[in-house]
């Protein structure tokens, strides 16, 4: 790493710091309303969705691929049963892994990929 990247990383560090800090010393001096309160539980799933979905959605990066060969889209919707099925967070990851990894070998066996 040079000395340019470096500084280049603590200087996007620094200003997501600087915009950040004012607004968390501000919410922890005054009291909030309950309903923000409410609100805010909904920002970390808002948040963890709109990264994930696209990467399912559009794992290229440019057109939607809603077909069998998109793994990662099998491997979510597998997941996705289990999470709602067990709640267990470790066996979710687990099979949804598993799902992910045993498609993409199905798939290269099939000659599909």
């Amino acid at each position: 790493m040079t000395q340019r990247e470096l500084i280049l990383i603590i200087g996007m560090a620094l200003v997501t710091f600087l915009v950040r800090y004012p607004i968390l010393v501000l919410v922890t001096r005054i009291p909030l309303p309950a309903t923000i309160l409410n609100a805010m539980r909904y920002i970390p799933p808002a948040v963890l969705t709109a990264i994930i979905v696209p990467a399912i959605l559009i794992p290229d990066g440019k057109t939607l691929d809603l077909h069998v060969q998109n793994s990662y889209l099998i491997a979510s919707i597998v997941a996705a049963l289990v999470a709602w099925r067990s709640k267990n967070l470790l066996l979710t990851i687990g099979l949804g892994m598993a799902t992910l990894w045993l498609w993409r070998w199905l798939l290269m066996l099939s000659g599909a990929v």
